[in-house]
């Protein structure tokens, strides 16, 4: 057995495990640079060396150690010669190398080894003819690829997986690649690092019935502060990266019911993509491609809108709308857009479309933020930095027998009452209303009909970011940039719930048709999926609430046949102490009070001889719980006498031994750790801890209840002597001193 190493000083040493000595058997030296990769073929004949030198070595490891003698030196401790056979050049810095296998084209047909460093791929040499066989490529590094950005795209490592033929690469932007050499293509790519999210919106490049189908939302679009766009698979987060605008994306939305996308960038111009019409109809192998661009905003395009009037079984596109920087919305006559494309792979690929805008409005003063078309295509809202939110009309029809559209955008009306910019503008999709999320921390809903606010919700502790409807419109989800979502009941403008799971500013806010989840991404990188959990949370509720009203019954069956042991546990473990307290005190007028503990046979401490047995028989648990009952009742002044009874019950019928069982730190009891709020030593001293504070609760209460007693006896003394003083002195008049009556 033996060990090959690579060092800092470029040599590559072999060591025979099997010798007690720590000098190599072999000293390789070839490399002017630290060897980054060892490789040696399945049968130990070759070994292949390649580091950041741009060379691959070829090592001959079967004539060095076959040979008699060269196994006679190494038992010696003289050193083995291990021949270089091939120098190929590769020109480029090497992070990782290996030998293929013969069912990749390897050794049985001659050494294959593949490559991987600087320049982002993965290429396969032909070792005897120092040539490149295959190059295998797919990190996206985009259209503005700049020497830094070309730094990300550097593989750093590279693993070779025999069983599926597979060549996994990792990059320096934190991105894995798993090339196939068997297809000769990229199988899948996995995204470790998204940076700082500004939108999302789902797709659903699939064919789908309904909006319900959860195949309309099977894939999930982001825009970074990157000039590409990320598309990923929800199911298996499988990624695509879409390369072509020149600088950062800033908004995406969704047309033809999730078939394509939209993006709007700062290099002033927005795009549409569309599914590969190979992997269209399966979802496998699907790719991107951008079939449309829209060419004519001054300044960065910040917002963008699709028609969103159309057919879910025969999805079309009508119109689409940019807002930019500008001041400017431009009206995109898109029907000719086809919603899907060729293959990247295909010779004869269609070049984009380059579309003309229809219209062109001076929408606001200052940057237009968001927009939003309403279902039936009517009016278009938009929303910017002027704290104002505008409605237009939107007059679109076709040309007749000319193919081509005419369209133009109308100002309705100006929702004013924001005293910040605003963020976000979102119509409903079953009333007649629309929603704006401003920088003043509220959300505000307008009447469609009289333009008019008609409620304002307000609960964000910093700039309200994204807004969108839920549940059939009775909700309201928003995204701030405290870092908070937010659902809200629309009718009485109360917060229902908040989620938390973000550190920065919620940019981005994505429901799917279905209503199923809601994602939030944020500026710091996270993509959360929140799933709605409020029929699972009633279904809960409405099952405890049942098992409740059972055992209530079966607690009152228990105390009519006066099966109190059965009672006693029952009321325990629901953790119902009215009910336990109603039991004891129904019983405990029965009692006889003894002040001697001569016999055995002594009457009932409680009032009933089957409550003393239970009371002497409960397990450390349940007696736990009890003890804490006992505590808040003697707190109390009209509680505090079934207190003191079940506590005499307690400490007459049952041993000190056995009492402090329930206090034993071996044994865990969760009646104790109510009892114990606070550990003072660690968790072994919670029980006695528990203890203490039991003690340091009954004795205070205790002391008051005993003095009251007494001064309650001293008081009835003197009004037995008041009594009795008042019968000796009243006096009985005689015969002789009766008064004479004439």
């Amino acid at each position: 057995m033996r060990l090959i190493t690579g060092s800092v000083d470029s040599r590559v040493r072999i060591f025979d495990l099997k010798l007690q000595r720590t000098e190599p058997i072999a000293v390789l030296e070839g490399h002017i640079s630290v060897p980054r990769s060892l490789s040696v073929s399945s049968d130990g004949k070759w070994l292949v060396t390649a580091g950041r030198d741009s060379v691959i070595l070829v090592w001959d490891l079967h004539s060095a150690f076959s040979s008699a003698q060269s196994q006679s030196s190494t038992k010696k401790g003289t050193r083995v010669d291990v021949k270089l056979v091939k120098t190929v050049p590769v020109l480029e810095r090497i992070e990782a190398a290996g030998i293929l296998s013969a069912e990749d084209g390897g050794e049985e047909k001659g050494l294959k080894v593949f490559t991987a460093g600087e320049k982002g791929v993965v290429k396969v040499w032909d070792v005897n003819s120092g040539k490149v066989m295959l190059t295998l490529e797919g990190h996206t590094v985009g259209a503005d690829s700049s020497e830094a950005v070309e730094e990300q795209g550097q593989i750093i490592s590279a693993v070779y997986l025999p069983q599926t033929s597979t060549i996994a690469s990792l990059h320096a932007d934190q991105t894995i690649l798993f090339h196939s050499l068997k297809t000769r293509s990229l199988g899948r790519q996995f995204i470790g690092y998204n940076d700082q999210i500004i939108d999302a919106t789902f797709l659903g490049p699939t064919q789908h019935t309904s909006d319900d189908d959860t195949s309309s939302s099977s894939h999930l679009a982001l825009a970074t502060n990157s000039s590409l766009i990320r598309i990923y698979d929800t199911s298996t987060l499988d990624t695509h990266l879409l390369s072509g605008h020149t600088d950062m994306v800033l908004c995406l939305d969704k047309g033809a019911g999730g078939r394509v996308l939209g993006s709007g960038s700062k290099d002033k111009s927005a795009r549409i993509w569309a599914p590969s019409a190979g992997g269209e109809g399966d979802g496998e192998d699907l790719s991107w491609q951008c079939v449309a661009i829209c060419e004519g905003h001054t300044e960065s395009v910040g917002a963008i809108a699709f028609s969103r009037r159309s057919d879910s079984t025969s999805p079309s596109l009508r119109f689409m709308v940019t807002g930019s920087q500008d001041r400017t919305i431009k009206l995109w006559d898109v029907q000719s857009v086809p919603l899907s494309s060729s293959s990247s792979s295909s010779s004869s690929s269609t070049p984009p479309v380059r579309l003309k805008s229809l219209s062109t409005q001076v929408a606001h003063e200052k940057d237009i933020n968001s927009l939003d078309v309403s279902p039936n295509d009517q009016f278009l809202a938009t929303a910017s930095q002027d704290k104002t939110a505008k409605i237009f009309a939107v007059e679109y029809a076709l040309k007749p027998g000319k193919g081509n559209a005419k369209g133009d955008l109308k100002l309705v009306a100006t929702l004013q009452g924001h005293k910040r910019g605003v963020w976000n503008v979102k119509f409903s999709r079953f009333d007649r209303v629309v929603a704006t999320a401003s920088g003043d921390k509220s959300v505000k809903l307008w009447s469609l009909e009289s333009f008019a606010c008609l409620k304002t919700f307000e609960g964000h502790t910093n700039s309200v970011l994204r807004v969108d409807f839920l549940n059939k419109g009775l909700q309201l989800a928003t995204s701030a940039a405290d870092g908070l979502v937010k659902i809200w009941n629309v009718k009485d403008e109360e917060c229902t719930t908040t989620l938390d799971n973000h550190e920065e500013k919620v940019w981005a806010l994505a429901i799917p048709t279905h209503e199923k989840y809601i994602v939030s991404a944020a500026a710091d990188s996270v993509v959360t999926f929140w799933e709605d959990c409020t029929e699972l949370e009633e279904e809960e509720k409405l099952a405890e609430k049942a098992e409740l009203v059972l055992k209530e019954q079966d607690f009152l069956n228990y105390v009519n046949l006066q099966d109190y042991r059965t009672a006693i546990l029952l009321a325990l473990s629901m953790d119902q102490p009215r009910r336990l307290f109603a039991l004891f005190q129904t019983i405990r007028p029965n009692r006889i009070v003894t002040f001697d503990d001569e016999s055995n046979n002594s009457p009932s401490v409680t009032g009933n001889v089957s409550v003393d047995e239970v009371i002497r028989t409960l397990p450390p648990l349940e007696l736990g719980r009890l003890l804490k009952h006992v505590r808040n009742w003697n707190a109390n002044t009209k509680t505090f006498a079934v207190a003191q009874t079940i506590l005499h019950a307690v400490l007459k019928l049952r041993p000190a031994a056995d009492i402090l069982k329930t206090f034993d730190p071996s044994e865990s009891n969760e009646a104790l750790v109510e009892i114990a709020d606070e550990v003072i030593a660690g968790p072994k001293d919670k029980d006695m801890r528990a203890l203490k504070e039991l003690l340091d609760a009954l004795i205070p209460y205790t002391e008051r209840h005993l003095n009251r007693a007494e001064k309650l006896i001293q008081d009835s003394y003197v009004v037995d002597y008041i009594l009795s003083e008042m019968d000796s002195g009243i006096l009985v008049p005689s015969e002789n001193d009766a008064m004479e009556i004439s």
